[in-house]
């Protein structure tokens, strides 16, 4: 039973909803208590003007607080002038004793606020409301948050002191229910949680979108994945990304692997095709001979001789073809083979030149090199020079009348040039656009007769183009023909760290590095 799963997409929008929306809870409720801070700052500012008026209003008093003298001071008559508010509580003014005329003491006209008086015993005398909380006495004026049962607000408490006699009196204590500020508050919290769902239902609309944006390179890697089950040969590649990105990064790579397995898939069915092409006609030559001999022939010396010697040139040129076919599928990984080779152009040319000098003394080989010194490539030495030795022994054998082989060696700001000149033959335009295919020849019957199986150029194609490399040929029929050969260089400090890395890697027991049996 196949195990139950999330998409990742769920998963992805979850986690951006969810974030979204805790990081909006967050900062709600962090507004949120910053207002209920300055609201509560605010209150206990307005109730602390309105102490202070009341204490200067009582302090001129200089016996003890009585209703006879603590009432006329806190209340005039209405007859001044009066307006009734919703909540029942007259409010007059006229006269400059009036604690209501004085504008922060109409404060106390609030449903939600009492002011009350104490004697030193803790006997009420005066109370505007009766919405007083127990007195708690104290020598200094204090501010407290109260939350209980009945009440949920703030008590502001102080002494009544003298200013004739010095002396404490009693307590006024105002009791604030701060209606207004938790009236306020819960506006606020409604307001959080209505925004709060508007929130959510916003963040999981956006993290879809997101992860459906994010996903979509993800879906076509999978797309792009079944298509080459189902069919290992398909082309099929992910469409590129307009985007500079880990994600378009993350599809380059996949196409380039794709690509490379394609190549090695492709690589590895020309060989087979090309292999069984080319020794079918050797294998159907010794397999004549042989059944000749079988037949007849092993008791005529002169056959014999003749199939003796025709089979061995045929075993030998399969022992070419073998060595060629194994070179060109090992210039396929030169990468992984020789990641840190590195080699000096210069003493390369000069050496496989001078090697033809020595082969060939019937031809004139003219080194033209403007080489002054050292010129680095990233390049397996042997590889070079076999291209070499593939480019002049090709001149060499098409060569005709003038036996003449120039080479060149060169640079300039994209790097090092290498150039075969020969004065044979040349190619056609057909040729040209050919030579370097698999097993082509200019003309087949010259070319077996030379030794020639067609896979040399390919063979230098291969190399060079494994080490980010070109190789190019300019030719005209009868004229002879011009190959190139171009190398990205490196500096020499990048060549002696790639040696001393090369050194390091390399087994110290030289038979290290062939595979066990």
């Amino acid at each position: 039973m196949a195990k139950r799963r999330l998409s990742l997409a769920i998963k992805w929008t979850a986690v951006v909803g969810v974030g979204i929306f805790v990081t909006f809870l967050v900062f709600s409720f962090v507004l949120y208590g910053a207002m209920g801070r300055i609201l509560r700052t605010q209150e206990q500012s307005t109730m602390s003007d309105t102490l202070n008026a009341v204490e200067q209003r009582l302090s001129p008093i200089a016996t003890d607080l009585t209703v006879d003298n603590v009432k006329p001071l806190l209340e005039i008559d209405a007859s001044d002038y009066q307006t009734t508010v919703g909540t029942g509580v007259s409010l007059v003014g006229g006269s400059d004793e009036s604690v209501f005329a004085d504008s922060v003491i109409q404060k106390l006209s609030r449903s939600d606020v009492s002011l009350a008086v104490y004697t030193k015993d803790g006997k009420l005398v005066y109370s505007t409301r009766n919405l007083d909380e127990p007195l708690r006495k104290t020598s200094t004026t204090k501010y407290q948050m109260v939350t209980n049962n009945d009440f949920n607000g703030m008590l502001i408490s102080a002494p009544v002191t003298s200013k004739t006699s010095g002396k404490m009196l009693g307590y006024v204590q105002i009791t604030d229910r701060m209606s207004a500020v938790h009236a306020t508050m819960r506006r606020v919290l409604n307001m959080i949680f209505v925004l709060s769902g508007i929130a959510l239902l916003v963040s999981l609309v956006i993290g879809f979108f997101l992860s459906r944006r994010f996903l979509r390179p993800i879906r076509r890697i999978t797309s792009t994945i079944n298509v080459i089950n189902e069919e290992p040969q398909s082309s099929v590649r992910i469409p590129e990304l307009k985007q500079n990105d880990e994600l378009g990064d993350l599809v380059n790579e996949f196409n380039g692997m794709l690509d490379r397995i394609q190549r090695f898939i492709d690589q590895q069915s020309d060989f087979v095709q090309d292999v069984s092409h080319e020794l079918r006609t050797p294998v159907a030559i010794l397999e004549g001979h042989l059944q000749l001999l079988n037949r007849w022939g092993k008791d005529d010396p002169e056959v014999l001789d003749e199939s003796l010697d025709a089979s061995l040139q045929e075993v030998t040129r399969m022992k070419s073809l073998i060595q060629e076919m194994l070179d060109l599928t090992r210039a396929d990984q030169v990468d992984v083979q020789f990641p840190n080779a590195v080699l000096d152009v210069k003493q390369v040319v000069e050496q496989v030149v001078n090697d033809f000098r020595m082969i060939h003394p019937d031809f004139v080989f003219t080194l033209d090199s403007d080489l002054s010194g050292p010129v680095y490539v990233h390049m397996y030495r042997n590889h070079l020079e076999q291209c070499l030795i593939i480019l002049l022994d090709n001149a060499v054998k098409y060569s005709q009348d003038r036996k003449e082989v120039h080479v060149s060696a060169s640079t300039n700001t994209d790097g090092a040039q290498i150039a075969v000149q020969d004065f044979g033959e040349g190619l056609s335009n057909e040729d040209r656009d050919r030579v370097f295919n698999r097993f082509y020849r200019v003309d087949k019957a010259r070319s077996r007769e030379k030794g020639g199986n067609g896979l040399g150029l390919s063979i230098a194609q291969q190399l060079v183009e494994s080490y980010h490399g070109t190789i190019t040929v300019d030719s005209a029929l009868g004229h002879g023909s011009s190959f190139r050969i171009d190398l990205p260089t490196i500096s020499a400090a990048e060549a002696k760290r790639l040696e001393a890395l090369a050194e390091k890697l390399q087994p110290t027991n030289p038979m290290d590095q062939y595979p066990q049996a």
